[in-house]
């Protein structure tokens, strides 16, 4: 059996810890928010913006209206604003 020293055994450890760290950080497919269902939507559906700051997009789906809060599609869209 190999001897091994307390900072071999404490540089090992840190490693798996910080793997770890990195694993729990990254979210997973099945963590991601489900999209609200707006059902088979027929004839124009319009998105704005309503607040930059909190990402909150509002849907226009012909008579109905669905707010969801999507920070990706925000900076885009922000970004593409910019030109």
């Amino acid at each position: 059996m190999k001897d091994t020293s307390r900072r071999g055994f404490l540089t090992v450890a840190g490693v798996g810890a910080a793997a770890a760290g990195v694993a729990a950080a990254v979210p997973s497919a099945a963590a991601a928010p489900k999209p609200p269902d707006i059902g088979d939507a027929e004839g124009p559906l319009v998105a704005y913006v309503t607040d930059v700051r909190t990402s909150e997009v509002a849907l226009l789906v012909g008579e109905r209206e669905v707010v969801v809060h999507d920070k990706d599609l925000v900076a885009r869209l922000n970004h593409a604003a910019k030109g």
